[in-house]
C-alpha cells in the first residue's frame, strides 16, 4: 500500500473515530461509509440491514461461491481519554474496540474490487451494526434482504492488543467465548428499618447468591469444560435509611468456550438461584441479555486466511485456544464456512474498551491485504 494510500484510509479512519454511535444508533457512520462505497461502484448497494447495517456486492465474471468480508460499526458507550486532534466528539462515546480501524480496512477493499471484480463468484462487504450487544449479527441474517448475499464463506478480523502491529493469530475450532449476562430480580417485602422483622429481606439471599455465583465458574484452561462467571452490578432497596429493603438484582456475565457449557452453566445458576430464594423466603426471575453464541472457525475457512496471510507477508501465530472475550460473527458460521483472525494492535496498547485504546492507523494495510488475498485465492 502507498504512504499516500495510507494517508487517505487514515484521514477515514480519524473521521470515523470522531464519530462513535451506539449499537443499533449508527445512522451517520453507516451513511458515510455508504457514501464512500459508492466512489468505488459497487454492483449492488445494500442499506438498512438488520438495522444501519450496509453490504457492497462485487460481482464476477463468472459463477461461484460468495464471499463475504464482515466488519463492524458500532462504539462503544464509554467516555474517552486522549488528546488527539481525532478524539471522539460525542460525550460518553468512544471508538475504543477498534471497530473505526475495522470499518477502514474493509472500505479499502472497494477500491480494489472497483478495480479488478472477481474472476468468478461474487464479493460482498459488510458492515454490520450492533456486535457489541450481540444482537447485529443476527438481525442482519434475519432481514430478508440477506438472502441476496447470503454467503458460501465468511471472514473478519479483530484487533488484538498484546500481539505486535501487523502481526497475526489465527486458530482452528472455537474463536471467541459464548457469553451472554444474567439479571436476577430478587422480590420480598419491604419494611420499616425499626421492624425489618415485618419484612422479607433480600440481604440474606445476595450473601449467599454473590460467592455462589463466582463458585460456578472460575475460569481456568480455555478447554470444553471453562466457566466464568463475572460479577457486574448489585443494588439492594432504596437509598433510605428508614426502609428495610424488599427487592434486590444481582447481574452477572457467564462465559464458556462452548454452547453445550454455557446451557449447563445457566442450568447451574438458574437452580442456585432457585435454592437460594426457597431458602429466603423469596421470589425471583430471570433475564438475559447481551447473548453471544460461541465463535467456531471452520476448518476450511482457517485454510484460507492461513494462505492468505502468509502471501500477503503476515504468516499467522497458530493458536490452540480461543479469546475469552466474545463476538456475534459466530452467527455467520451457522450459515457459512467462517473463520475470524487476530490483527496485532500493539504490544503496549491498552486493552479493548478501555477509555484510552486507539485502534493503529499502520494496521491498516496488513488488514486489508490479508482479506484481498483471501477472496483472490478463492474468487481470482
Amino acid at each position: 500500500m502507498t504512504p499516500e494510500r495510507l494517508a487517505q484510509l487514515t484521514r477515514l479512519r480519524h473521521a470515523l473515530h470522531q464519530i462513535p454511535e451506539v449499537s443499533g444508533a449508527e445512522e451517520k457512520t453507516a451513511a458515510m461509509v455508504a457514501d464512500r462505497l459508492r466512489q468505488h461502484q459497487p454492483d449492488q448497494l445494500l442499506t438498512g440491514l438488520g438495522g444501519h447495517g450496509v453490504a457492497a456486492v462485487y460481482e464476477g465474471r463468472a459463477d461461484g461461491p460468495t464471499v463475504l468480508i464482515r466488519c463492524e460499526l458500532d462504539g462503544l458507550p464509554i467516555e474517552e481519554l486522549s488528546d488527539q486532534p481525532y478524539r471522539s466528539a460525542h460525550t460518553g462515546r468512544g471508538h475504543l474496540c477498534g471497530h473505526d480501524g475495522h470499518i477502514t480496512i474493509v472500505a479499502a477493499l472497494a477500491e480494489d474490487l472497483a478495480a479488478s471484480r472477481p474472476g468468478k463468484g461474487r464479493a460482498v462487504l459488510l458492515f454490520q451494526p450492533a456486535e457489541e450487544t450481540g444482537k447485529g449479527a443476527a438481525a442482519v441474517i434475519a432481514d430478508p434482504a440477506f438472502a441476496q448475499i447470503a454467503p458460501d464463506y465468511a471472514f473478519s478480523l479483530h484487533n488484538l492488543p498484546g500481539l505486535p502491529v501487523g502481526k497475526t493469530a489465527l486458530c482452528s475450532g472455537p474463536a471467541n467465548c459464548a457469553s451472554r449476562g444474567m439479571r436476577i430480580k430478587l422480590t420480598g417485602k419491604t419494611s420499616h428499618a425499626a421492624a425489618p422483622q415485618d419484612g422479607v429481606s433480600p440481604a440474606g439471599a445476595i450473601s449467599r447468591l454473590l460467592p455462589g455465583l463466582v463458585a460456578l465458574g472460575k475460569g481456568g484452561d480455555l478447554g470444553p469444560e471453562f466457566a466464568l462467571v463475572t460479577l457486574t452490578h448489585a443494588r439492594m432497596g432504596e437509598p433510605a435509611f428508614g426502609i428495610a429493603p424488599g427487592q434486590a438484582e444481582v447481574w452477572a456475565t457467564l462465559r464458556t468456550v462452548t454452547d453445550a457449557r454455557m446451557d449447563q452453566l445457566i442450568a447451574e445458576a438458574t437452580f442456585l438461584v432457585d435454592q437460594v430464594c426457597a431458602a429466603e423466603g423469596l421470589r425471583y426471575s430471570t433475564e438475559f441479555d447481551d447473548v453471544f453464541d460461541a465463535c467456531t472457525n471452520h476448518p476450511e475457512a482457517v485454510e484460507v486466511l492461513k494462505a492468505a496471510c502468509a502471501a500477503a507477508g503476515h504468516p499467522a501465530q497458530m493458536r490452540g485456544y480461543p479469546q475469552r472475550w466474545s463476538e456475534d460473527f459466530g452467527q455467520f458460521g451457522k450459515q457459512a464456512k467462517a473463520a475470524m483472525f487476530w490483527l496485532g494492535s500493539g504490544e503496549t496498547q491498552p486493552q479493548l474498551h478501555n477509555p484510552d485504546f486507539d485502534f493503529p492507523d499502520a494496521a491498516i494495510p496488513a488488514g486489508a491485504g490479508i482479506f484481498l488475498r483471501a477472496i483472490r485465492n478463492l474468487l481470482g
